[in-house]
């Protein structure tokens, strides 16, 4: 609990410089304070479960008409492309080693190739899906809520650890994303290089970035929240961002399905962590208030651990921080997860 202090009360300080008036820190801080009581309320009164049919599993990416994406299509402009995918840097392994526990996030074996073979090599990659690492999108099946995953379907019924997923797959995703992309570049707004671990992202950093740069967030978009996690490591080494990082406020949470997002993308897991008020989440399933609640019950496709600063750079130096955003998941039928690379283009 002591790690947050410092960087919420830097927050509450920015925020007094971007909005007049502002609250007591005890008071702001008590404004924005989300119990389990509440989340369980939004449970009910934010779900999209059956808006799109019982038998639904593209949840917000419905958001995304042909309308949507003809409006995409015409961000295109200066045709600069930028990738958001960390670059992926196996670990070599000789061909019979096994990684048992699933922990080395991608393991490379070399199957054919010099001196035996000379006309070519081939090989074997094995990718964990999720974890802190690897720039992936999230499908439904990875989190669930009482034991159900998005639009209801019971994880015992769809979820084998033999046969995989039959519901709420990546393989849902088929169709890919394409659609309008809109960067938050929140230590770009507080002009700092970056947020220190642990501090939380508010309904008030988006709309003051709103304010800063004229863009109306809204139905079908992709929005990317930069917390400086990368150039931070780059300059002060890697820490464990699994127990304390930047992030989204589970405050915010009626914000996303109030503006009809159909996918965020952020530079760790989306959530705050530690979250200001774990000591009042008790069900373990909340571990990651605003990650697991907009998989779970506002069926918004995530996408984790993606590198935003080549991004940021481009948007400001193009001064315009839309574009079009595409990305589409490999369709591994039964899978949790894939691991992508999300492009976008100015």
């Amino acid at each position: 609990m002591h790690k947050t202090i410092s960087p919420i009360l830097s927050f509450l300080i920015g925020t007094c410089l971007l909005v007049s008036g502002c609250l007591a820190a005890e008071n702001t801080l008590d404004s924005h304070r989300v119990t389990q009581a509440k989340m369980d309320e939004w449970k009910k009164s934010l779900s999209n479960w059956g808006r799109w049919g019982s038998e639904d599993e593209k949840g917000t990416l419905n958001f995304i008409t042909p309308d949507i994406r003809v409006r995409a299509a015409s961000l295109v402009r200066e045709g600069i492309s930028v990738s958001l995918e960390r670059e992926i840097v196996p670990v070599m392994a000789d061909p019979d080693a096994e990684d048992p526990k699933g922990r080395i996030a991608v393991l490379q074996r070399m199957v054919s190739g010099p001196p035996e073979r000379t006309t070519g090599s081939t090989d074997r990659i094995s990718i964990v899906a999720h974890g802190y690492t690897l720039t992936h999108f999230d499908a439904f099946g990875h989190h669930f809520h009482d034991g159900k995953m998005y639009n209801g379907f019971e994880a015992s019924e769809h979820v084998s650890m033999t046969e995989g997923l039959s519901k709420g797959s990546i393989a849902a995703f088929e169709e890919g994303v394409f659609t309008r992309g809109v960067i938050v570049d929140i230590p770009r707004l507080r002009g700092v290089p970056w947020l220190e671990p642990g501090t939380p992202v508010f309904i008030e950093d988006i709309q003051a970035w709103e304010a800063q740069t004229g863009i109306q967030i809204g139905k079908g978009d992709a929005v990317f929240f930069r917390t400086g996690r990368w150039q931070r490591e780059d300059e002060l080494g890697a820490w464990d961002i699994a127990s304390i990082a930047a992030g989204l406020d589970a405050s915010v949470i009626p914000w996303l399905h109030e503006r009809q997002i159909a996918l965020v993308g952020t530079e760790s897991a989306m959530s705050v962590v530690p979250f200001p008020d774990t000591t009042t989440l008790d069900n373990p399933d909340d571990y990651l208030p605003a990650h697991n609640f907009a998989l779970v019950t506002l069926g918004m496709p995530l996408i984790d651990n993606a590198d935003l600063d080549d991004l940021a750079e481009t948007a400001a130096s193009l001064e315009r921080y839309s574009f079009l955003f595409t990305v589409a998941p490999i369709r591994v039928t039964t899978g949790t997860g894939a691991t992508v690379n999300p492009i976008a283009t100015f």
